[in-house]
C-alpha cells in the first residue's frame, strides 16, 4: 500500500536519500527544507516545502499544505537537524538552545502535528533520526549529543502512548555518515568517529529505515509493548547494522545508502 511520507530536512544527505527511496517505491513524498531548495525532485514526484521546524506555526502551515496537495501524512521521518560544535566551556546558551530547539523540540513539533492525522486514520509510522553521538557522546558535541539522546526518550514515550492506535515510533541511530554535516567536523573529530564507530553510508541507514518502518512494525499488535530501536533497546536487524558500522574503519559516501522504506509497512 502506498503512503504519504514526510521527511523533514529532506533537501540533502540522509533525508534526501530517504525521500528518493520512498518516491522510487511509489509513495507520495514531501520534504521540508529551511534554506537550500533541492534540485532534481520534480521527476520523482517529490514535493518540497520551506519550513523551519523551530516554528510551530510554520510546521502547522506545512502540514496543511501537504494535506491539500498529497493527503494526510502517514509516515514521518523526523530528520531535520543542525550542529553547533564546540567544547562545552565555550558553547553559548544560544548555540546550545538552537541545537535542541531544532533537533529535539523540532522533532516533537512535527510528531505532534503528524499524530493528529495518524490517530484519525488509525495508522502511522514515526521514525526519529538520532545519532551514535546520542548514545556514546562525542568531544565538542555536547549540544548535539544531548539533542539526539533526547529523541530516544521522546520516542519511547510516544510509542507507549500511541501503540493502541496502530501508530509505531522508532529511532535510527547511525554512526558517522559521509554527508555535508560530517564535513563540518574537524579532521580529529572524524578520526575519532571512524575509530569508535564507523563512518557508514546513507545506503546502510536507508536499508535499516526501510525494514524498520514498513515490515517489522506491523508485527506489533494492540496492547503489546512497543519496541524502540535506538541506543539502549535494539532489534536484531538494527543490532546487525550497528555491528557492521562498528567493524568498519573507512568513510563511505552518503549516496550509497540503501532502501529503508520496508521499515514502514
Amino acid at each position: 500500500m502506498k503512503r504519504v511520507v514526510l521527511v523533514t530536512g529532506g533537501n540533502r544527505g540522509i533525508g534526501l536519500a530517504t525521500a528518493k527511496t520512498f518516491a522510487n517505491s511509489g509513495h507520495k513524498v514531501a520534504i521540508t527544507y529551511r534554506e537550500t531548495y533541492p534540485d532534481s525532485l520534480e521527476e520523482l514526484g517529490i514535493e518540497a516545502f520551506c519550513c523551519d521546524v523551530t516554528s510551530q506555526e510554520q510546521v502547522n502551515q506545512t502540514f496543511e499544505q501537504i494535506q491539500a496537495s498529497l493527503g494526510t501524512v502517514e509516515i514521518l521521518v523526523a530528520n531535520a537537524g543542525i550542529t553547533r560544535d564546540a567544547l562545552t566551556a565555550i558553547t553559548t546558551d544560544t548555540d546550545f538552545g538552537d541545537v535542541l530547539d531544532t533537533n529535539l523540540t523540532g522533532a516533537f513539533r512535527t510528531a505532534k502535528q503528524a499524530l493528529r492525522g495518524m490517530m484519525k486514520g488509525k495508522w502511522g509510522r514515526i521514525i526519529f533520526v538520532s545519532s551514535l553521538s546520542g548514545r556514546i557522546g562525542q568531544v565538542g558535541q555536547s549540544s548535539y549529543a544531548a539533542s539526539k539522546s533526547g529523541l530516544l526518550g521522546l520516542a519511547r514515550s510516544l510509542a507507549k502512548e500511541y501503540a493502541s492506535r496502530n501508530i509505531t515510533v522508532n529511532v535510527v541511530a547511525p554512526g558517522a555518515v559521509k554527508t555535508d554535516m560530517l564535513q563540518k567536523l574537524s579532521e580529529e573529530q572524524k578520526r575519532q568517529l571512524v575509530y569508535i564507530s564507523t563512518a557508514s553510508t546513507i545506503h546502510h541507514v536507508k536499508e535499516v529505515m526501510k525494514k524498520k518502518s514498513l515490515n517489522y512494525l506491523d508485527a506489533m499488535k494492540k496492547g503489546q509493548k512497543p519496541k524502540i530501536t535506538g541506543s539502549l533497546e535494539i532489534s536484531p536487524e538494527v543490532q546487525a547494522f550497528h555491528d557492521l558500522c562498528e567493524k568498519s574503519i573507512h568513510l563511505i559516501g552518503a549516496e550509497e545508502i540503501a532502501d529503508w522504506t520496508d521499515f514502514l509497512k
